[in-house]
């Protein structure tokens, strides 16, 4: 069952679609306008949806609205009723990634409950694993990088975005504040490993085990070597 039929289904089940909703609204600074009603917010979803599956199947050069349409089973002016251009659809895919990341990292911090704040980083790397094998779309365009590494936000790239949502849910559950060098260990940390996990899955379409192990180890031991430097 594709992406699209499955969301379908679960439109029809689910009770108020709040999860929908909020990632609809989470994608909204890519849209022209934001849906409105439950069946406006429901066609979006499909648009998304149908987006993530093609990038997967042809790649970011081939798609066009007009497959995104036919995909969605929408009229191709329902597309740009809420979507500039291609490039806009898959803006809002990867807002709608990043929400999909943190939804699904504070429930694993939920479950794991971290003791040090360098465990929570360990754990948003196997999120970001997760979401290379199981999010249609993801391990194509990341959160956009292969489109625009500033398609998140103009002013920054999308693992400066990335960087400053960890740090914020770090002093959310741990009270850091901003100690010094943080930001810039953190971008070291969001870089290195974005560039280890993503030779991984080049290498292995589920992802090298060694080499993503190899990236595990390496952060968990850069981040020690800033503790311990921040403690001297």
């Amino acid at each position: 069952m594709s992406t699209v039929a499955r969301n379908q289904q679960r439109s029809s089940t689910s009770g108020d679609g709040s999860r929908e909703s909020a990632q609809v609204a989470a994608a909204s600074g890519a849209l022209r306008r934001r849906p409105v009603q439950q069946r406006s917010t429901e066609r979006v979803t499909r648009m998304l949806d149908a987006c993530a599956e093609l990038l997967d199947e042809v790649g970011y050069t081939k798609l066009t609205t007009t497959l995104i349409a036919n995909r969605a089973d929408v009229a191709i002016g329902s597309v740009y009723q809420f979507f500039g251009d291609k490039r806009a659809v898959v803006r809002a895919l990867g807002m709608r990634h990043l929400e999909v990341f943190f939804e699904s990292l504070a429930t694993h911090i939920a479950q794991r409950q971290p003791a040090h704040w360098w465990d929570l980083v360990d754990i948003a790397i196997d999120e970001y694993i997760a979401m290379h094998r199981s999010e249609p779309g993801f391990r194509t365009t990341h959160f956009g990088d292969a489109v625009d590494i500033n398609l998140l936000d103009d002013s920054r790239t999308n693992n400066d975005v990335l960087t400053d949502r960890i740090e914020r849910l770090l002093d959310e559950h741990f009270n850091i504040g901003s100690p010094r060098g943080l930001d810039m260990a953190l971008t070291v940390a969001v870089e290195t490993a974005d560039a280890l996990i993503k030779l991984a899955f080049r290498r292995d379409p589920d992802g090298d085990p060694a080499l993503l192990a190899e990236a595990k180890k390496i952060i968990r031991q850069y981040l020690a070597t800033y503790v311990q430097d921040r403690d001297s």
